[in-house]
This record gives structure tokens, C-alpha cells and sequence, in this order.
């Protein structure tokens, strides 16, 4: 066998040795990571998903290792990746970025665990049969974005007293983007306030969407939790800015992007709770036997700097409420 020909087939067997080796006694265990998100997006809240790991014995390499499968936002690649992760017999899949990426693990295999990141409503999406008892090879934690609306229009309403009409972003695309409309639309009842919708699936639909919303003379924007959104803040944020009209997000990297307020769930936290349950699976732990588990922490976040370029007057009362303020 010729030099080049021995080196290719060696990389190629390297390559397959942590999956090949499962069986074979001392050999690490290999994790698949899915998401709908994208790598560098995501880089804060895997922190959290390693120390989960860590607080159940594992370090990922060295007694772990993990596959990843980014979708970067595009959800129709999410069913062919969750079957690239099967056919490499991973031990564990573990799903961020929303119910997306749990649809399309659980559609791929009912054998290997599962354990989920976000999404309000698991049972109602067909992931477990119960939160108590899931059933089945999935369990998870969930991010109840869509329950967090209500309290987000309150932010909105302490930043704006005065304010009688709000403008929803949302995309239709996304599996839970009616339930949030629907809690959109009955906390803004109660409150008061008319709601303008407007939506947008892919980039190039962004500017159309907010130039409609701009002409309902909305006081506030209320962009709705949705994971390819995020993928895209760097686009969106700009829109934002240029039609100068308060926005409030749900999660702190908008902030840190230059959006103006966020109120959600911790991410490195949520991230954290899966990373343990991905632990306690690799121990032995039966999925069906974890109950699906909340969220322990959330976050107001707000960008001082943008509040200014908006002339914006922050009321003191949400300045001490907020987590972190951006200068």
C-alpha cells in the first residue's frame, strides 16, 4: 500500500473511532448536538450546556465527546442532520434552538434519548405525552417563551405609559409562532392595547415587514421569540434602529447586538439544566423517567445607549428592575 493511500485510510478510520468504540470497554460516549441555531450564535449559552455535563461527571474531551449539527436558522436542513446523528449511533441527542430540532430528533429515532432545549408547549407539539412523565426517549427543559408575553408588554407599558398600539414581528414559519400570536393578542386586550401584525420567514422579507408595521404608526415593537430571528439580529437590529421605534426582544443577544430592551429566560441557565439531564441519561437515567423541567432564571436586559439615540427616558423603576443594563 502506497504512503498517500495508508494516511487517507488512517484519517478515515481516526474520524470513525469515537462512534466505532461504544462498545469497547474504557471508550468515551459521543453526545449529538442539534440546533436550529448557528455555532457562533450559540457559543454563550454552551457554556451553560458544558457545566450541566460537568455538575454529571463529564468534560467533553475527556470523558465525553460531542457531534454537532447546526442548521443556521434554515429548519428544512434540521430532519437530514438529526439523521446524520442516528446513522452515526450517537448515545444522547440533545436539541437547542426550539422545538424544530427536537421534531426532526424525535421523527429520526423513538431509540436514542433526546433531551430538548425551549419551546412552551412539548406536549401539545407531539414531543412527550406528559411534562410530569414524558414517555418515550424524550425529555427536555422548557423556555415558555410565548408564557413570558405578557410580562414583556408590561416592560413595554412601563417604558411607554402612554402607548396604544403595538407592532408584532413574527414568522409564520416557526412551529410556535400562533401560540404566541394568541398570547400576544390576549395580553394586549387586556391591556388595552391594538396589535398590528406583521410577517417575515426569511431576510429578505425583514424590511417589507417593518415598512408595513411603520405605517400602523405602532408606539412599540414587539419581536416574537423565534430562533431564526436571532440567527439574523445582526440584520434586524439595523431595521430596527432605522425606524427608530422601541423594540423589546426576548432574549439578551439582541441587547448586546444594539436592540433596545429584552426580558427571557437565562440561556447559559436553560442550557445548563440540559447539559445535567444529558449527564444523568449518559448514567443511566431513562428519559421517560425525567420530568420536562422549567426554567429557574430570567433576565431584563436593557441597552442605555440605544434608549438614547431613541431619546428615550429610561423611568428609574425599570432601570432597578433590569438584570444588566448596556452602556
Amino acid at each position: 500500500m502506497r504512503r498517500r493511500e495508508f494516511i487517507a485510510l488512517l484519517s478515515g478510520a481516526a474520524a470513525a473511532w469515537p462512534i466505532a468504540a461504544h462498545g469497547q470497554q474504557g471508550a468515551i460516549p459521543v453526545i449529538g448536538f442539534l440546533s436550529g441555531r448557528s455555532a457562533n450564535q450559540t457559543q454563550a449559552s454552551m457554556t451553560g450546556f458544558r457545566q450541566g455535563l460537568s455538575e454529571a461527571g463529564y468534560v467533553e474531551g475527556r470523558s465525553v465527546a460531542i457531534e454537532y449539527r447546526w442548521a443556521d436558522g434554515r429548519y428544512d436542513r434540521l430532519p437530514a442532520l438529526a439523521a446524520d446523528l442516528v446513522a452515526r449511533g450517537v448515545r444522547v441527542i440533545a436539541c437547542g434552538g426550539g422545538p424544530p430540532a427536537a421534531i426532526a430528533a424525535k421523527a429520526a429515532t423513538n431509540a436514542i434519548p433526546i433531551v430538548f432545549i425551549g419551546g412552551s408547549d412539548p406536549v401539545a407539539s407531539g414531543l412527550v405525552a406528559g411534562l410530569g412523565r414524558p414517555g418515550g426517549n424524550v425529555t427536555g427543559v422548557l423556555n415558555i417563551a410565548s408564557e413570558l408575553t405578557a410580562k414583556r408588554l408590561e416592560i413595554l407599558r412601563q417604558l411607554l405609559p402612554s402607548a396604544t398600539s403595538i407592532a408584532v414581528l413574527r414568522n409564520p414559519g416557526y412551529s410556535e409562532a400562533d401560540l404566541q400570536l394568541r398570547e400576544v393578542e390576549a395580553a394586549a386586550g387586556r391591556m388595552g392595547v391594538k396589535v398590528y401584525i406583521a410577517s417575515a420567514r426569511s431576510e429578505s422579507e425583514f424590511g417589507p415587514a417593518l415598512a408595513e408595521l411603520m405605517q400602523s404608526r405602532a408606539d412599540a415593537l414587539f419581536v416574537a421569540n423565534d430562533p431564526y430571528f436571532a440567527t439574523q439580529r445582526a440584520v434586524l437590529i439595523p431595521l430596527v434602529a432605522r425606524h427608530r421605534i422601541p423594540a423589546i426582544y426576548s432574549q439578551r443577544e439582541y441587547v448586546e447586538a444594539g436592540g433596545l430592551m429584552s426580558y427571557g429566560t437565562n440561556f447559559v441557565d436553560l442550557y445548563r439544566q440540559a447539559g445535567l439531564y444529558t449527564g444523568r441519561i449518559l448514567r443511566g437515567d431513562k428519559p421517560a423517567d425525567l420530568p420536562v423541567t422549567r426554567p429557574t432564571r430570567f433576565e431584563l436586559v436593557i441597552n442605555r445607549k440605544t434608549a438614547n439615540a431613541l431619546g428615550i427616558a429610561l423611568p428609574a423603576a425599570l432601570l432597578a428592575l433590569a438584570d444588566d443594563v448596556i452602556d
